[in-house]
């Protein structure tokens, strides 16, 4: 019974997720002068040296980076006349998360009818593989082309989600990475 109530915590925690949030700024910048944006123009370059993404991610980060920038009144407008740039790196690292129980404390008399007395420790060693995600975002001053504000979230990536999974989780994201735009 325990062994079962044990997995089955551990299966609602590595179901939670929990992102984690950071961003970092010139304090310099005046950023309530900011009104306009528009995206980083893509590169030319190709082959393995530019990194390729998703075209449906690409386009579920760029609608909500799009609309969360227009919930705080920022208007998109051409390359030319933008205030700020923004662009997006996507970052997907592999992990490992071990896990060890242990049961069976302590003195246990006629334990395994041969050996009449034990005392010791038994340990169940669980290891889990998953992927964990980093969206970082950048906004660039137009004018002189140097990096304003970067935010990052980072979060556990989920198997096996739906279209509409994948877009929801993609706006969470979003949404916890702007909470810090404009810097206080």
């Amino acid at each position: 019974m325990k062994k079962l109530f044990a997995m089955a915590a551990a299966l609602m925690l590595a179901g939670c997720s929990t992102i984690q949030t950071d961003s970092d700024y010139d304090t310099s910048t005046q950023f309530s002068n900011l009104k306009t944006w528009a995206w980083v123009e893509k590169s030319e370059v190709t082959g393995d040296d530019q990194y390729h993404m998703d075209g449906l991610m690409d386009q579920r980060v760029r609608n909500a980076i799009t609309n969360t920038l227009q919930s705080k009144g920022l208007s998109q407008v051409d390359a030319a006349d933008a205030d700020i740039l923004v662009n997006y790196l996507t970052k997907i690292e592999k992990k490992v998360n071990v896990d060890t129980f242990y049961s069976s404390f302590g003195y246990h008399p006629y334990y395994y009818g041969r050996y009449p007395f034990h005392a010791g420790v038994r340990a169940d060693t669980r290891v889990r593989e998953y992927q964990e995600g980093t969206l970082l975002i950048d906004l660039v001053d137009n004018e002189n082309r140097t990096l304003i504000w970067r935010g990052s979230g980072t979060d556990t990536l989920k198997q096996n989600q739906t279209p509409a999974q994948r877009t929801e989780q993609v706006n969470e994201v979003v949404s916890a990475i702007m909470e810090q735009f404009p810097p206080q």
